[in-house]
Parts: C-alpha cells; structure tokens; sequence
C-alpha cells in the first residue's frame, strides 16, 4: 500500500462511518440511553418491576443497535492511528495494508443496513409460518424452522413472542405467528418470504425412506403510524375459541383466543397470546391491518410493473431455498446461489450469510 492510498483509505473510512452515523440513528439512540439511564438511576425506579423491566429491556435494545457502530468507532480510530505510523515510517505499510482490509470488511457488512431503506423496514413485525402438505412431516419441518428463527432471533438481540401457533395433529406444527420486536426486524425478515424445501431421511418412516417436506414463511410489518386502511366491521367475521397448544402460556380456561377472517380478501389472523379477549382482538386487528397494507403494496407494484411490461419478481409463494441432509449435506438459496455445508450451523440459526446474500443480490437488482 503507498501512501497515496493510506491517505485515500482514511477519507474514505470516515466518510462511511459519517454515513452509517446518521443512517443508523445513533444520536437519537444516544440521547434515548441517556434519559433511560437517568430514569433507571431513580430511587423509586423498580417500585413498579413490569415498567421498569420494559426499561431496562429498551436500553438492552439501544445498545444492540449502536454497538456494532461503536466497535467499528474504534476500529476506525486504530486504523488512523496505524496509518499515522505507516506515513511516519514505511516499515508499517504491510501492517497499515492488513489494518485496512480487515477494517474495509467491518464497514461492508454494517453497511448492509443501508440497503434496508424501504418506507418499514426498521419497523417490528409479524412473522408467519406454515407447514405445507405433507401431513406430520411438514408440521415437523414448520417446527424445525421456528426453532431455526427462534435462535437466529436470539443471535441479533430480537425478541419474539409467539401470538398464534396451532400444533400438528401427531408432532410439530401447523402454523405458527410470531411477533419479532428489534431493528429492522421486518427489513431483515423480508429475505425469508416464500418456500423452505427440506429433504431427509423420515424419522417418521419405519422403511427410512427420504421425504420431500415443505414449509412456507411470510413476514408483515407491523404498522406504528395511521394509514389509510379501511376496514369495516361488516366483512369481518370474528370467532373466539379456546386457546390451543401443549399447555402453559398457551392453554388457559376461557375462550379468550380470537379469529379474525377478512370476508373480502379472504385474509385470516389469530391470537391466543393474551388472556383477554379483548387484548388478543386488538392484536388481531393489528395484523390485519398490516397484511391489508401489504397486499395493498403488492397490488400496486403489480400493476406498475405491468403498465411498465417489466418482469415483477415472483414473492411469496416461490421457493427459495433449499435444506438437503440426505444423501449429501447442502443449505442452498436459491435466490442467490449462496450455499453452505454446514446444515447443522444454519438449522441453529446461523442465517445471517443468507441474509446478507439476498441484501446484495435485491440491492443490485434494482440498479
């Protein structure tokens, strides 16, 4: 590296950091830890432990979102203070050259949430999975990935609740729908719409067979803004019904569970969360709400591509990836050719090669 090109390297990391500063919001995020680390200081502050608990849950959400940007702070600064060697003296090039690369990676992959600029992404959201035809073996594979999710969830400090989940008849489940609370939980949810495709040796074939097993996954927004949704109470039809699952929060006595069914569209949604009715009917309408405004976009953007007689990509309801365990071993998207041998990792929730993958590849689709 020549010192033309540490000077270049230098402007160039501050100027991203600069960008990633207010993309990310960090002086909003600043001043909100701030005041909650004020109020937590407070002598009466766990007088009323579910409020502070919230709180304390905030602030643990503020620092999951600004951390990664502090650390690249600092590797930024050892960067200049390396190049600030190297320019004084040359024997500190090589070591300013591998300074650089390793710094040039930290920045390309927070820069990924750039790409997550669409009008909710930063939004929570609700997250849907199904199990497809196929009986036990689809509701196991639905099982599989909501435990996949749950860890990936776990690993970028999301936190989830499970709204609605109705078990399979012999194991796994049915359905199940998720409330996701973080960041740009719905821009990061978005790359997993459509068909998850599992081939495996049956554990539930006594001649150990291999099975085709499919799964489907659907990401909404959830809306924090009045927008112009008109639903009228007339093309809905609400049930309530007992809760359902294999017992604790998910049981209780009354027929506090609630379904919604969107007469017009046809569009269904459920809670069982709460123990009240109404609680759970608010939740439900929540959803409602945002499949509605998502059906809504899509309609739009359908219409504006066949108008334009562009080629509209084909969302959910399309297979995109691909989970085989026998006879070989492969994780494959299919959107973007991205693949890995390390099922196990993946089925653990490691996604976020995936994830970063389809970022890049939607990203550079649309230039």
């Amino acid at each position: 590296m020549l010192i033309e090109e540490i000077k270049a390297c230098e402007q160039n990391a501050d100027t991203r950091l600069a960008h990633l500063y207010d993309f990310l919001k960090i002086e909003k995020y600043k001043q909100e830890m701030a005041e909650i680390e004020k109020t937590m200081s407070r002598p009466d502050f766990w007088d009323n432990k579910e409020k502070a608990q919230e709180t304390v849950q905030r602030l643990s959400a503020c620092k999951n979102a600004t951390e990664p940007y502090f650390k690249l702070l600092t590797a930024v600064g050892d960067f200049h203070a390396t190049a600030e060697l190297a320019l004084e003296d040359e024997s500190f090039l090589a070591e300013a050259d591998t300074a650089w690369a390793s710094l040039s990676k930290s920045l390309d992959k927070l820069e990924l949430v750039s790409f997550l600029s669409g009008k909710f992404d930063r939004n929570n959201c609700f997250f849907f999975i199904h199990a497809g035809a196929g009986g036990t073996e689809s509701c196991d594979w639905a099982s599989i990935l909501m435990r996949m999710y749950r860890r990936w969830f776990e690993r970028r400090g999301f936190k989830d609740e499970i709204i609605d989940m109705q078990p399979g008849e012999e194991a796994g489940i049915k359905s199940v729908t998720l409330r996701v609370e973080g960041e740009f939980a719905y821009g990061y949810l978005r790359a997993e719409r459509g068909i998850h495709r599992l081939v495996r040796i049956s554990p539930f074939d006594s001649n150990a067979r291999r099975h085709t097993s499919f799964a489907s996954a659907d990401a909404f927004p959830e809306l924090t803004e009045d927008l112009d949704i008109e639903i009228d109470e007339k093309d809905l039809k609400i049930d309530t019904y007992r809760a359902s699952g294999a017992g604790g929060q998910y049981v209780n006595r009354t027929d506090s569970a609630v379904r919604v069914t969107h007469i017009p569209t046809g569009i269904v949604v459920a809670c069982q969360v709460e123990r009240s009715q109404h609680k759970n009917r608010a939740m439900a309408m929540r959803m409602l709400q945002a499949r509605l405004y998502e059906r809504a976009e899509e309609q739009r953007k359908k219409e504006a591509a066949d108008i334009s007689g562009e080629k509209s990509e084909i969302g959910f309801g399309s297979q995109i990836r691909s989970y085989v365990l026998q006879p070989y071993q492969m994780v494959k998207d299919l959107r973007t050719d991205y693949e890995t041998g390390n099922v196990n990792a993946v089925l653990d929730g490691d996604l976020d090669p995936f994830v970063e993958a389809w970022l890049r590849h939607s990203s550079n689709s649309k230039k």
